[in-house]
């Protein structure tokens, strides 16, 4: 007589010895530091030649400036004589005037007159961020000294007509996030509808100390060909050059970081000088936005914790582990807050 039977299947697991696999990213002020990476706080032409404007960073407040001589700064807000905000003083040639009792600090944040002509306290400084102005985009690095610095247009600018943009509302999460959907091939797909000519590019992928690069050779919606170099530098730079539709179009993104858990959105768009200049910019103008808006709902309700991942993950699993171990430091703690 034979033995048709079989061993009883596993008993199913009820919901409640379920647990939800998660492999989390520092997020941003977690333990008090946030990634050292290049932020965008300005564009240049909100910060006119002897104007100040105060801006959230970090989990305090900084002021830009920019002094007579055209060259823009960025410093903690906050007068180290009684706590004045900076951002309501004014420039007085290339130094910022306090409002309260008229001290005055120059470009490196160093206190050099006092309105009553009292010596200066040798000790009275702000914290100066390192700043680049590029792409029209005023940045401030998070840190004493960069750990990188910001690529270039493989076209000289003389030869691009540029026009800058910026989204008012924060998004509500890290600009990390926003980040990591360069590498996240699926995310391409389904959100962007990004056809690739080829299989996932996971293996061009150029991975560096701080940031990567790839090359794309895909369709975009409406079967638009598209080939497209593309990376991010730190956690909160994004950039991409390549031909869009047989021209030439350059773009670059950052994220600012007002504070924990939310981003602002700069933006850049290049294109070759040329009697179809203006028409290709509107076209990646409008390209970049439609873009941007695809993202939001999604990156305004986010809980981002990574865990099931699949093989095409490959290239945003790698990432993910970069950010985990990416640096952070905050040392302009005790002159922003």
């Amino acid at each position: 007589m034979s033995d048709n039977s079989q061993a009883p299947a596993a008993p199913a697991r009820s919901p409640a010895s379920r647990k939800r696999l998660v492999r989390p990213i520092p997020a941003e002020g977690e333990n008090g530091v946030y990634t050292q990476s290049w932020f965008p706080l300005a564009l240049s032409v909100d910060v006119p030649k002897g104007e100040i404007v105060g801006r959230e960073f970090l989990d305090g407040k900084v002021v830009v400036f920019r002094g007579e001589n055209g060259e823009v700064s960025v410093v903690s807000a906050y007068c180290p004589h009684v706590g004045a905000d900076l951002s309501v003083g004014k420039v007085v040639g290339n130094n910022v005037q306090c409002a309260f009792h008229q001290w005055e600090f120059n470009l490196d944040g160093v206190c050099v007159k006092t309105g009553i002509g009292d010596p200066p306290p040798p000790n009275a400084y702000l914290f100066k961020f390192p700043v680049r102005e590029k792409f029209g985009i005023v940045w401030a690095f998070n840190g004493e000294t960069p750990l990188f610095e910001l690529p270039e247009f493989p076209v000289p600018e003389d030869q691009l007509e540029i026009v800058n943009y910026k989204f008012e509302v924060p998004l509500q999460c890290d600009g990390w996030i926003f980040s990591a959907n360069t590498p996240d091939m699926q995310h391409l797909k389904v959100v962007h509808k990004i056809q690739f000519n080829t299989d996932d590019p996971h293996d061009l992928v150029d991975w560096q100390q701080y940031g990567f690069d790839y090359t794309y050779d895909a369709v975009h919606q409406g079967g638009v060909p598209m080939k497209m170099r593309l990376g991010i530098r730190g956690s909160s730079f994004f950039w991409r050059v390549g031909h869009y539709d047989g021209w030439w179009r350059g773009t670059v993104t950052g994220y600012g970081l007002p504070r924990g858990g939310t981003h602002t959105i700069f933006g850049c768009n290049a294109v070759m000088k040329g009697p179809d200049a203006q028409k290709q910019l509107e076209i990646a103008q409008t390209l970049s936005k439609r873009t941007v808006n695809e993202d939001i709902p999604i990156l305004n309700t986010i809980h981002y914790k990574p865990g099931h991942l699949t093989k095409a993950d490959k290239s945003l699993a790698r990432f993910l582990n970069y950010l985990r171990d990416y640096p952070r430091a905050h040392p302009s703690r005790d002159f922003i807050d």
